[in-house]
């Protein structure tokens, strides 16, 4: 069974304003991309970084970007159902497995910015060029970053409680 927090709320569902500002800087600073720059228009910022905009149809690093069209529903399902899957997490999770909440606060937010492009627009903004030399890592957003660190802290809870003695 969940715990409740002090606010009412099962789990750790406390964590959804996290996901509500990764969508709202998501969403915020692609339309302030979109507005700004043509399409594969860059901006360098500083050495190895710059600002560009790019649409991407697949997945992460494109994949599957040139399937055709029927990927946009496809990616769309998966975020759905990731949604559900990591809203149905944080209830379950307990009152002292913040670290966890968190990192799936930020997951979900990623997910749904991504989702809502998919939706809307049928493609995802990406706009975060990183590069050195003539390599580009492929262009990502607030939203595919907070889906990676949200990631990195699941797995960093993981060492963490690997270490920890168990009861």
């Amino acid at each position: 069974m969940s715990d409740v927090n002090n606010r009412g709320l099962p789990g750790q569902l406390i964590w959804l304003w996290l996901t509500t500002v990764v969508i709202v800087l998501d969403q915020i600073t692609k339309h302030m991309v979109v507005a700004r720059f043509s399409l594969y228009e860059r901006l360098e910022v500083f050495p190895h970084f710059n600002l560009t905009l790019a649409y991407n149809t697949g997945a992460a690093f494109s994949f599957l970007a040139d399937a055709g069209g029927w990927q946009r529903w496809f990616f769309t399902a998966i975020a759905v159902g990731a949604s559900i899957m990591i809203l149905v997490w944080l209830t379950r999770l307990k009152a002292t497995e913040k670290m966890q909440g968190a990192a799936l606060a930020l997951i979900l937010g990623g997910a749904l910015g991504n989702f809502y492009d998919r939706l809307v627009l049928g493609h995802v903004v990406d706009f975060l060029d990183f590069y050195w030399g003539d390599y580009h890592f492929p262009a990502f957003n607030i939203a595919d970053t907070a889906i990676t660190i949200g990631a990195g802290l699941i797995l960093l809870d993981m060492l963490l409680g690997a270490r920890k003695p168990h009861d």
